[in-house]
């Protein structure tokens, strides 16, 4: 695809795949009662969450919702990293004090979710501005589902935003299921993206399953937030592969259009795109796969290995 190079396509996949791969082990270490908390996926998204934040660049402030560890991994998270927080070890992100969600990483410039979403929408636009302020060539990227766009936080923020003429991004990835409630049922918007049009700013719905498109979409937007051309808003029509929450067996969801998009997997539609195109092959694909597998387990045992917290430093960094 014209502007996008072998190297970033390649990158693409093994993002995608090491995301996929990390969620299935979190996923299986929950199962062996090794993780405390919920345990949300992105299966099926990470053509959506890695591609976008792919774009953005060192000094760019990334903000993920729950479904989002692809656009972790992007921007630069390590697997380790993320299985000492999952499994609350002394040496993790939060120091063992949070869950597997809901955690940041200043120095990537990560600022992790509340469980209010909506209410990151206003705080990702005042990070948009106050790097602005202070001379950064910067954007702010944050995410939001289709549920979470109907919330007065979403319209509060983007109207922010393009009155400002923030350096903001945001994308809504509309998996069609908000927890059980299907989308037609919280929006009349044959696009939600259209929304964008009532805030005076740019606004395109795009398929999320397709990595490739994704990426050109919001490096579009990204460049042009980072030019000074104002905020974008970007609708990924994706579909999310599982239950609400790894507890949840998604009896609810529509099970021919579950069929539809398994057929539409983002991973397996650019491993084929990428090997049509003769930029890999089948033997180095092999080795990826093989590759990935191995840095997870690796990580994995290292952080199971890892210490816990000690609880006599539980009230440490507390605020009252």
């Amino acid at each position: 695809m014209l502007g996008i190079s072998d190297e970033i396509k390649i990158n693409l996949l093994t993002v995608m795949l090491k995301t996929r791969a990390t969620e299935e082990k979190i996923v299986s270490l929950y199962r062996q009662g090794q993780i405390v908390g919920g345990v949300y996926t992105g299966r099926g998204l990470e053509a959506t969450t890695v591609a976008s934040a792919l774009t953005l660049e060192k000094q760019d402030y990334l903000f993920p919702i729950h479904r989002d560890l692809g656009a972790h991994l992007a921007k630069g998270q390590s697997v380790l990293n993320i299985m000492l927080q999952y499994l609350g070890r002394a040496e993790g992100l939060s120091r063992g004090r949070e869950s597997g969600i809901h955690f940041s990483d200043t120095r990537l410039r990560i600022i992790g979710n509340v469980s209010h979403l909506g209410a990151m929408i206003p705080v990702a636009v005042g990070a948009a501005l106050g790097g602005r302020m202070q001379g950064e060539s910067c954007v702010a990227m944050n995410y939001i589902g289709e549920g979470g766009s109907n919330i007065g936080d979403f319209h509060e923020g983007l109207n922010f935003a393009a009155v400002q003429n923030a350096p903001f991004v945001l994308i809504i990835e509309n998996n069609r299921y908000a927890y059980s409630t299907p989308a037609y049922k919280s929006s009349r918007c044959e696009k939600l993206a259209d929304r964008a049009i009532g805030y005076g700013m740019s606004g395109v719905q795009v398929d999320g399953n397709d990595a490739l498109e994704v990426y050109r979409i919001d490096k579009a937007a990204v460049e042009r937030a980072r030019e000074g051309q104002g905020p974008s808003l970007i609708e990924c029509l994706t579909m999310r592969m599982a239950g609400h929450s790894a507890h949840d067996d998604a009896s609810y969801m529509d099970q021919n259009q579950l069929a539809e998009y398994e057929q539409r997997d983002p991973i397996l539609s650019l491993e084929r795109r990428l090997l049509e195109e003769k930029i890999i092959d089948s033997s180095y694909l092999a080795r990826l796969h093989l590759q990935v597998s191995e840095e997870i387990e690796t990580a994995a045992e290292t952080a199971l290995a890892a210490p816990l917290p000690d609880p006599a430093g539980v009230s440490d960094g507390v605020y009252a």
